[in-house]
C-alpha cells in the first residue's frame, strides 16, 4: 500500500457507545477504523475539502478516497446505528503530519 499522510495525531484510539440503563448491551465486535479512514473524514466532511484536494494531501488519486470515504462511511453508520465501540487501529503505511506542513 502506497504511503499516506496523515495531517492530526487522534486525541483517542478508542470510541465507546453509553446505551441507556434500560437498554441491551452492545454487540462486543468493534468496527475498526484505519488512519487513513479518520483522515479522510476529517479532510472531506470536516474541513471540506473536495476528494481531489484530499487525495492530493494524501498523496494517493481522488478514486482512493473515494474508496477510503464509501469504506468509512460504512463502518461509521454501522456503528452509530448498531452501537458498536469504534476503535482506531495503527497502520504501518502512514506518515505523520510533522514531516508536511499541515493546516489545521
Amino acid at each position: 500500500m502506497k504511503p499516506r499522510w496523515i495531517g492530526v495525531p487522534l486525541p483517542a484510539r478508542y470510541f465507546m457507545p453509553v446505551p441507556p440503563a434500560s437498554a441491551p448491551p452492545p454487540p462486543t465486535q468493534p468496527i475498526v477504523l484505519t488512519p487513513d479512514e479518520v483522515e479522510a473524514i476529517r479532510l472531506v466532511d470536516l474541513k471540506g475539502l473536495n476528494q481531489e484536494e484530499a487525495g492530493a494531501y494524501m498523496g494517493v488519486s481522488r478514486g482512493t478516497i473515494w474508496r477510503i470515504l464509501k469504506n468509512a462511511r460504512i463502518k461509521l453508520a454501522k456503528a452509530i446505528i448498531e452501537g458498536r465501540p469504534i476503535i482506531v487501529s495503527p497502520q504501518q503505511s502512514t506518515q505523520q503530519a510533522s514531516e508536511k506542513e499541515v493546516e489545521t
